[in-house]
C-alpha cells in the first residue's frame, strides 16, 4: 500500500474531520445521487460511533458468535436463487423483490464505499472493518424492514431512523441537509416523516445486532413485530400528497 493510500484510509483513533465532511456534503448537496459522497460524510463525522456501535455488539450473544466466525451477509444478500426460492412473504423473499425488481444489486453500495479516491472501511483493525462493512451491507435490508423507499425522501427517512441507531454525526447531518433540501419541494411534511422516522429508530430493536440469515427465512411481518418496526405513516402521506400533485 503506498503511502498516499495510508493516509487516505480511516483511521481508527476515532478523530473527526468537519473540513473533509464539509465538502464533500457540498459535492452530495449538488449531486444526491452521489452516494460514495454519503460514505466519505459518514467516515469523516464517524468519530467513536462505529468502535462503540463494535463494543456493544461484542455484547451480545450473536455479536460474539459472529465476529468468531465473520459470516459474509454480502454473499448471503447476493444469492439471488436462495433468496427468490424463500417463501412469499418472507423477509428474504420480499427483499429480493425489493432489491432486484428495482434493477439494483447488493454490491451498490460496496462499489460506492469503495471508490477510488476513498476506502470507507479500509480499518487497520480487522473486527472493525468486519463490523463496519456489514453495517453497510444491512442497508437495503433495513429499507425492506421500514417500509421507506429508495427515493430522495425515503432514503433520508431510513437515515433518520438509522442515525439513532449508529449514532454517526455524519449520518445525522446529511439527513439535516437533505430535510433541507427536500422541503423546499415537498412542504413541511418532511420534517414531521423524519421526527416519525427518528422516534422509529429509538423504538426499534437494536438492528445492528440482529441474525439476519435467521429472519430472511420468516414473514416479514413477524420480524417487524418481533423487532418492534413501526409503519412510516408520514412518509406515505407526504409522498401520496406530492404524488397527487404532480399528476
Amino acid at each position: 500500500m503506498s503511502q498516499d493510500a495510508r493516509a487516505d484510509a480511516p483511521a481508527d483513533d476515532g478523530r473527526m474531520r468537519p473540513l473533509v465532511a464539509l465538502a464533500a456534503l457540498r459535492k452530495l448537496i449538488a449531486d444526491p445521487e452521489d452516494t460514495p459522497r454519503v460514505f466519505e460524510v459518514i467516515r469523516a463525522m464517524a468519530g467513536p460511533s462505529l468502535r462503540k456501535g463494535l463494543r456493544r455488539f461484542q455484547g451480545t450473544a450473536f455479536g460474539r458468535r459472529a465476529l468468531a466466525e465473520k459470516p459474509s451477509l454480502l454473499h448471503t444478500l447476493r444469492d439471488r436463487d436462495a433468496l427468490a426460492a424463500l417463501p412469499a412473504g418472507s423477509l428474504g423473499h420480499t427483499y429480493f423483490e425489493f432489491v432486484y425488481g428495482e434493477s439494483l444489486s447488493a454490491e451498490g453500495l460496496v462499489d460506492a464505499s469503495m471508490d477510488a479516491d476513498m476506502q470507507a472501511y479500509a480499518y487497520s483493525d480487522p473486527n472493525l472493518r468486519w463490523y463496519g462493512e456489514r453495517m453497510r451491507d444491512q442497508h437495503d435490508l433495513w429499507h425492506t424492514l421500514t417500509q421507506y423507499g429508495r427515493d430522495p425522501f425515503g432514503e433520508a427517512c431510513l437515515l433518520a431512523f438509522t442515525y439513532v441507531q449508529t449514532r454517526n454525526r455524519g449520518i445525522g447531518i446529511i439527513t439535516l441537509a437533505a430535510a433541507w433540501r427536500l422541503s423546499r419541494t415537498l412542504g413541511l411534511g418532511v420534517f414531521r416523516a423524519l421526527w416519525q422516522a427518528y422516534q422509529g429508530g429509538r423504538h426499534a430493536s437494536w438492528l445492528p445486532a440482529q441474525d439476519w440469515d435467521a429472519l430472511l427465512r420468516l414473514p416479514i411481518a413477524e420480524v417487524r413485530r418481533l423487532l418492534a418496526i413501526r409503519p412510516p405513516s408520514a412518509y406515505w402521506e407526504v409522498r401520496t400528497a406530492s404524488q397527487l400533485a404532480t399528476a
